[in-house]
């Protein structure tokens, strides 16, 4: 048995593990919340790689509207972040040898890493802070359709967890 399946196997069994698989209403609160931080996170970031892209909000500019509701997206990430690790916790073992959570980790660390680009270097370049341009520089474009693609498919992925 591989060190990371019998990890997973001792966090399912531990006391929390098991208090949250078999309580009636922890999983699914704790559900539902992920999934309000999902609409809330992932429904402001599309709206803002949206504006990245020229497709909505054409008249705001991209680093206004940014300013405004990164705060709000990332309290939403920090929200998923800790209620997926619960929702791990109480089905650790079944999710661990799913093929799908590997991918699933994989577009994760591809979104992480286009948001840390995105906000280290693009957002930061003085054509991006200058911009009231409906159309954005191509490469901001490109992090915005980045952005798009990866988180959709992180939240098919983690749909699809439930069901292989």
């Amino acid at each position: 048995m591989s060190i990371l399946l019998e990890f997973a196997q001792d966090l399912q069994h531990s006391g929390l593990g098991t208090a949250l698989a078999e309580s009636r209403y922890a999983f699914p609160i704790i559900e539902g919340t992920h999934l309000i931080g999902l609409s809330i996170s992932v429904g402001l970031l599309f709206l803002i790689d949206l504006r990245l892209i020229g497709a909505f909000l054409k008249q705001v500019p991209a680093n206004t509207l940014l300013r405004q509701l990164l705060p709000i997206v990332l309290w939403g990430f920090a929200v998923i972040f800790v209620t997926g690790l619960l929702l791990f916790t109480a089905e650790a073992d079944t999710i661990i040898v799913s093929p799908v959570f590997p991918i699933k980790l994989l577009l994760l660390l591809l979104g992480g890493l286009n948001a840390l680009y995105f906000e280290f270097k693009l957002s930061r370049e003085l054509e991006f802070q200058n911009s009231t341009a409906a159309v954005l520089p191509a490469k901001v474009r490109y992090a915005g359709y980045a952005s798009l693609i990866l988180w959709v498919l992180v939240i098919i992925a983690g749909r699809m967890l439930a069901y292989l």
